[in-house]
């Protein structure tokens, strides 16, 4: 799967320019969708959950070209998350809640296009997380 890298930016960069705290639409509407996913968030405080996937949200489409660091990156969330007790299931939960919040912040620039990117991206982000959950040597090409 060849990622559409100039739409991800485009459309990251103007979402984060309307709403800075991307982060937070996301979480509360991942909670309000899977209150039960609340439980796994009792490391750190909320805010801090925030930054870090801000953090990461902002790296990982500043490395879309870059399949090396998006397997090795991913790969070490993937084994991270697995033991906090993430379930493949909950890959799909992450993506439906920040498609939705995307979207929300969008608004009339949020077209079939930029959603079509953004769930092929979510999906091999997904993809590669969970790989290392199953196989950490395993390498998964949806970068190239």
């Amino acid at each position: 799967m060849r990622l559409q890298v100039d739409l991800l930016r485009t459309s990251f960069q103007m979402v984060i320019e309307r709403q800075p705290n991307l982060t937070r639409i996301f979480y509360e509407v991942l909670f309000a969708r899977h209150p039960e996913a609340r439980q796994l968030f009792f490391r750190k405080t909320i805010e801090v959950q925030e930054q870090m996937l801000a953090e990461t949200l902002s790296t990982a489409v500043d490395h879309l070209e870059d399949g090396p660091w998006l397997q090795s990156r991913l790969a070490e969330l993937g084994s991270r998350h697995a033991e906090y007790g993430v379930t493949e299931e909950m890959y799909g939960w992450v993506a439906e809640a920040l498609l939705a919040a995307l979207a929300r912040v969008a608004g009339d620039d949020w077209t079939p296009d930029v959603e079509a990117a953004w769930g092929d991206a979510l999906t091999a982000i997904a993809t590669l997380m969970l790989a290392a959950q199953t196989s950490p040597a395993r390498r998964i090409e949806s970068f190239g």
